[in-house]
């Protein structure tokens, strides 16, 4: 109906500007940037690309503040006023999660990104899991059946260090993807990055963030908060 076919132009729109916003930091981020530079970089290129309207800031705009997380800080991490200034080091692997909304209809994504190789089999072991957990998402799967599908891609690999280690790769358990609903970006249901049991289904007609979390070495769990 016309009401779904204006949801999904909405959400095409917000994706397209999401995209465009990711290409233009990759381009520009190096070490050395400062991390409130790259927030700002971030937010002002998502109004100009979405067309935000100060006299109607819920119409469009970006969704919610810009978290960028480095290293062993998992998600959820930004920069606030008063903050001391921090900036990019070559070995940093950062996690820089932004969002855009048009009419309230909300594209939630982030990357990961780093200078440097050693992070490579890390980052490519959450990728693999992610685009399995997307394969499997749909009407009526089973959320812990996806979320068992992504720790069995993210586990089955490894990250070989320089020094001969070899260290195991964890699903985070107690960070998630979650539905999204207009103007909620959690909207009640959660997507764990492992098999949790119970019987909540994915309804057609839902939008969801497929978030995925590994560790190298260190273990499945984050160590403080919880939630996508």
């Amino acid at each position: 109906d016309d009401a779904w076919l204006h949801r999904v132009r909405c959400l095409r729109e917000g994706a397209e500007v999401h995209r465009q916003v990711r290409q233009f930091v990759q381009q520009k981020v190096r070490p050395g940037t400062e991390l409130r530079e790259i927030a700002e970089m971030v937010e002002k290129a998502t109004s100009a690309l979405v067309g935000f309207e100060a006299g109607n800031p819920l119409r469009r705009g970006w969704a919610f503040p810009t978290g960028l997380s480095l290293n062993e800080v998992a998600a959820h991490d930004t920069v606030n006023p008063g903050d001391p200034p921090r900036w990019l080091k070559p070995a940093d692997l950062v996690k820089l999660d932004f969002g855009v909304h048009v009419e309230g209809h909300i594209l939630d994504c982030a990357f990961s990104f780093t200078f440097d190789c050693m992070h490579d089999q890390l980052m490519q072991a959450v990728r693999e899991a992610t685009d399995e957990g997307i394969r499997h998402a749909g009407p009526d799967a089973l959320v812990s059946e996806v979320g068992g599908r992504i720790r069995e891609v993210m586990e089955s690999a490894e990250v070989h260090r320089p020094d001969g280690r070899v260290l195991p790769i964890y699903s985070i358990k107690n960070l998630t993807g979650h539905s999204i609903a207009p103007y909620r970006i959690h909207a009640g249901k959660g997507l764990p990055s492992v098999a949790t049991g119970g019987g909540v289904r994915m309804l057609a007609g839902e939008l969801w963030a497929v978030e995925t979390f590994g560790s190298a070495g260190g273990g499945g769990d984050v160590t403080n908060g919880g939630g996508g």
